[in-house]
């Protein structure tokens, strides 16, 4: 499989003593999402911030799918000299990350997956992607100009913010940071989850973290594959629970990971 070079933030000393923590991050998203608590987490933890493929700085493949996606994770370990790593991911890199410990569980010490189940969801991606695709580049003045342009079709101002973090001024002209095609052709591999036939279920220690206002997760969804799992659900925080309770967030991975 043919894997491509994350780029990467590190934060923090590395500590022979314990393994680095890997942070991979949602569709859309990108390691600067993750940076405070990447900053917190570096005060105890050697902390690694990948970008994904085809997200933040990582070069652009058609392929996108979890079983590429943590090809590119165990290249990039492999890179680095790590041996194993507590791996964090949230919404597609919890997906990622869970795919990884499935086939190479000797390379995880600790697994926490944030509010994303090992499971195909039912929901698309294709009309907020058709409608990222509608927005006018040429013509468009500010970024305010494209939150107004995105409105009616992504009514959440936050979301429409978030997603927009992807557009990017050049030269005086906009463009997307993000290939929109790729993640349109590839957005059913993202909302699903790869065949589980002939792996077998990961033994090691894993914390699923949900948020209480969230319906991604249930102990249902995840017991058959990570039969030692805890489950944790925060209170007044929906799928964004890192960025809603960011202190119960990482008292809960401090917690789990001491």
């Amino acid at each position: 499989m043919e894997t491509v070079a994350l780029a990467y933030e590190v934060l923090g000393q590395a500590n022979t003593a314990s393994s680095p923590l890997i942070i991979l991050h949602g569709f859309f998203a990108s390691s600067r999402n993750w940076r405070q608590v990447a900053e917190k987490l570096s005060a105890t933890h050697h902390v690694y911030v990948l970008d994904m493929r085809n997200h933040g700085a990582s070069p652009h493949h058609t392929t996108m799918d979890y079983p590429a996606m943590a090809a590119d994770v165990l290249a990039f370990m492999d890179a680095h000299s790590i041996k194993t790593a507590n791996l964090l991911g949230h919404s597609m890199g919890g997906k990622a990350a869970m795919w990884f410990a499935l086939n190479h569980p000797q390379r995880v010490d600790n697994l926490l997956i944030a509010d994303i189940a090992p499971v195909t969801y039912q929901h698309s991606f294709n009309n907020l992607i058709t409608a990222l695709k509608s927005l006018p580049l040429e013509t468009l003045k500010n970024r305010k100009e494209a939150e107004l342009w995105l409105e009616t079709e992504i009514p959440e101002l936050s979301y429409r913010q978030f997603l927009l973090q992807n557009l990017v001024l050049v030269e005086g002209e906009y463009s997307w940071r993000v290939d929109l095609d790729i993640f349109y052709a590839t957005g059913d591999n993202i909302i699903g989850f790869p065949d589980v036939t002939a792996v077998k279920p990961y033994q090691g220690k894993a914390l699923f973290l949900a948020g209480g206002d969230s319906n991604y997760v249930s102990a249902e969804q995840i017991s058959e594959l990570f039969p030692k799992a805890k489950l944790n659900v925060i209170v007044n925080a929906g799928h964004w629970l890192h960025v809603q309770q960011p202190v119960e967030f990482l008292r809960l991975v401090d917690v789990f990971l001491a």
